[in-house]
C-alpha cells in the first residue's frame, strides 16, 4: 500500500507565493516520475509539472517561469514552489507518483494524493 499526502495549500493574494509538499509512504521500492496536477471547478485535471528520479523537469506552459518542481529522493518527497500566483491558478492540486512497490517491483503503478486546495484572490 502506498500513500501520497499533500500539504501547503491555502489562500493567497495575487502575486503571492505558496509551497506545496507531497510525502510518499508505504511499501515503496522506488519512485519514477513524480508530479503535480490541478483541477479547477468544472474543468479536467491538467498537468502542472513533473520531475523524474534523475531530476528532469517538465512544466505546463502556463506555469513556466513561475513554478518550480523539486524532489528529495531520499525522503520520497516532491515539492512545488509557486510564485507570482494568479487567480487562474486557483484549483485543487494533486500529487502524482509512478511507484514500484516492494511486493511487485517490476510493475510500476500510478498513485494520487487526495488533493490540496489553492485559492488565489484578486
Amino acid at each position: 500500500q502506498v500513500q501520497l499526502v499533500e500539504s501547503g495549500g491555502g489562500l493567497v493574494q495575487t502575486g503571492g507565493s505558496l509551497r506545496l509538499s507531497c510525502a510518499a509512504s508505504g511499501t515503496i521500492f522506488s519512485i519514477n516520475t513524480m508530479g503535480w496536477y490541478r483541477q479547477a471547478p468544472g474543468k479536467q485535471r491538467d498537468l502542472v509539472a513533473t520531475i523524474t528520479s534523475g531530476g528532469i523537469t517538465n512544466y505546463a506552459d502556463s506555469v513556466k517561469g513561475r513554478f518550480t518542481i523539486s524532489r528529495d529522493n531520499a525522503k520520497n518527497m516532491v515539492y512545488l514552489q509557486m510564485n507570482s500566483l494568479k487567480p487562474e491558478d486557483t484549483a485543487v492540486y494533486y500529487c502524482h507518483g509512478v511507484v514500484r512497490t516492494t511486493y511487485r517491483p517490476a510493475v510500476p503503478y500510478t498513485y494520487w494524493g487526495q488533493g490540496t486546495q489553492v485559492t488565489v484572490s484578486t
